[in-house]
């Protein structure tokens, strides 16, 4: 098994190797990118960096849970320079875990706003995600669901569809009701919430989609560019035809989710993952990443006509690293209210 994971691993790295046209034996200047992000477009902006700079990129792609177990494995021989990872828990650990160094560097601490980069200087956010509510009007009362925590009201009993208890988002949702309510009032939520779930939790959040145009439920929590590249057709047209269906609530504050980036700890070409990280933080790389996956940039809202239609949202003041510290707490209580 061991051997088939490093055979599998190889291949990938050969493939973007071959796709981003860098001979194996190369000695040009390059970074090697260790990215849980799994947007082919991402690579169009990488290639704009190489174009700019001269600077080559490696990219291997893979869930970020098998992304940090392979840099735990591989240790002082790993290969990676750079580390993208989407969900703030996910990067949080990736530090606490010693995956990450320090960067010293006043084009991310100018470019990446306060409560989205790490106060130790390990980490630094890419582009954000907003968690909101998507309902069926002829399932559910649009008008009396403003909050996350109005998916616990009684009235919605058998009504409510999530993403199980595994989902990184949800479990940053939870961290953020912690932060803001409390942990007694978010345990209260839980318990409310979890009662008025319709049927077994979902593995994703377009499955929930569906789930909530096909009738099977009136309200679930997705993030919302999973809602925005249905409705723009990019899962095929009956997905476009299942999301128009609904109604995309955004509560204001939201909650703010983010993709994030950090040096690896034993980079080899600490030099290029840095210029690379500050041309993904800076306002042309943040856009290039965020603008066509229906992310919002750093600093702006996405201007895509289908995301500007969800409405304005005010992110809330929880900061990603509160978001980190608290994700063992949420996934606890997750556990005991019977979140799946």
């Amino acid at each position: 098994m061991q051997n088939l994971k490093k055979l599998f691993y190889s291949a990938l790295t050969c493939t973007f190797l071959l796709n981003l046209n860098i001979p194996a034996n190369s000695t040009q200047k390059e970074v090697k990118v260790y990215s849980g992000r799994h947007y082919n477009t991402d690579r169009s902006v990488y290639k704009q960096f190489a174009d700019e700079t001269g600077i080559k990129v490696r990219l291997i792609e893979a869930a970020g849970i098998s992304l940090i177990e392979r840099l735990k494995r591989e240790g002082k021989n790993s290969q990676a320079d750079l580390i993208l990872l989407v969900d703030a828990a996910r990067i949080t650990n990736a530090a606490k875990a010693g995956l990450l160094q320090r960067i010293e560097s006043n084009s991310l601490e100018n470019d990446v706003p306060t409560g989205l980069k790490d106060k130790n200087k390990e980490w630094y956010a890419l582009t954000r995600r907003v968690r909101v509510m998507v309902a069926n009007p002829k399932v559910v009362d649009v008008s009396k669901i403003r909050d996350y925590t109005d998916l616990a009201d009684p009235s919605l009993k058998g009504k409510v569809c999530l993403r199980n208890r595994k989902s990184p988002y949800n479990q940053s949702l939870v961290a953020n009701q912690i932060v803001n309510k409390g942990e007694s009032l978010t345990k209260s939520w839980l318990s409310g919430m979890i009662s008025n779930v319709s049927q077994p939790f979902f593995p994703g959040d377009i499955s929930i989609i569906r789930a909530v145009s096909k009738k099977k439920c009136g309200v679930g929590i997705v993030n919302h560019y999973y809602v925005a590249r249905m409705l723009a057709g990019v899962n095929g047209r009956r997905d476009a035809l299942y999301a128009k269906r609904t109604s995309v609530i955004t509560p204001n504050p939201a909650h703010v989710n983010i993709s994030a980036g950090g040096l690896a700890k034993y980079a080899t070409n600490k030099n290029e993952a840095i210029k690379l990280l500050e041309y993904l933080a800076s306002p042309e790389g943040s856009k290039g990443l965020a603008a066509p996956t229906f992310e919002h940039p750093l600093k702006e809202v996405n201007q895509n006509p289908i995301v500007k239609d969800f409405g304005e949202f005010i992110p809330d003041k929880v900061t990603v690293e509160d978001l980190g510290l608290n994700n063992s707490l949420a996934i606890k209580l997750m556990k005991d209210s019977g979140w799946d």
